[in-house]
């Protein structure tokens, strides 16, 4: 019921996750970030805890491998789940238990790793993954289009209906924390426009949090 994308610009030390799912508000509960951390995608009967704990093992020191291989050895019904991890050097794990739902598969390469459950065939995550590593500019667009991706190479096999993705850079909190928890149409293009109208002010919200004064004109009534 769901596919996912966590990922790494090794340009800039951003870190992105995407999510797309049959289920409503899939990115409330699958959707893990940390900046000069890494980047955690926990899916498939969600277990919530996975995404916080791989990002401080992370932190601690582990690497995206050691810290995916630690949560499915500690974790209750790992066998139920699905767990993507990216890491500050670009290395990338993922686990898939053998109880995942459905046509489950996964992909991986520096800097990025995708899985999916119920999916329509099992060549999506790897398409994702190319896509991903085709692809240029900032990591936001980059990641769209591998869940563009996805969906052209089949998708979940039932119609997806909500989608988020989360950026995280140099601050402590998510750059961009953007979702569409229902829809009726696509919910991944209904991602993709709120991404293009979000990206082009991403900075400029970055700099009035950090400092006011130096922000540029916010662009509403009264404003000077």
């Amino acid at each position: 019921m769901t596919f996912s994308i966590v990922a790494r610009c090794s340009r800039t030390g951003m870190f992105g996750v995407a999510v797309s799912s049959s289920s409503p508000a899939v990115a409330a509960r699958c959707a893990y970030a940390q900046a000069g951390v890494g980047a955690v995608a926990s899916q498939n009967i969600t277990d919530p805890t996975l995404g916080p704990r791989g990002l401080e093992l992370m932190a601690r020191g582990a690497s995206a491998a050691e810290a995916v291989a630690i949560l499915k050895r500690t974790s209750a019904y790992s066998e139920y789940r699905q767990v993507l991890a990216v890491d500050s050097a670009g290395i990338s794990a993922v686990h898939s238990g053998p109880r995942a739902l459905g046509i489950w598969a996964e992909a991986r390469a520096p800097d990025v790793a995708c899985g999916g459950n119920l999916l329509a065939n099992d060549g999506v995550p790897q398409t994702m993954v190319d896509a991903f590593l085709v692809s240029e500019g900032h990591l936001g667009d980059r990641i769209i289009a591998a869940m563009r991706a996805a969906l052209k190479a089949g998708g979940e096999a039932g119609p997806v209906h909500s989608a988020g993705m989360k950026l995280v850079r140099e601050v402590s909190w998510p750059v961009a924390d953007l979702r569409c928890d229902w829809s009726d149409a696509c919910p991944i293009e209904e991602l993709a426009k709120l991404w293009d109208i979000y990206k082009p002010q991403l900075d400029a919200y970055v700099t009035r949090a950090i400092n006011p004064s130096d922000a540029p004109s916010y662009g509403v009534p009264g404003d000077e």
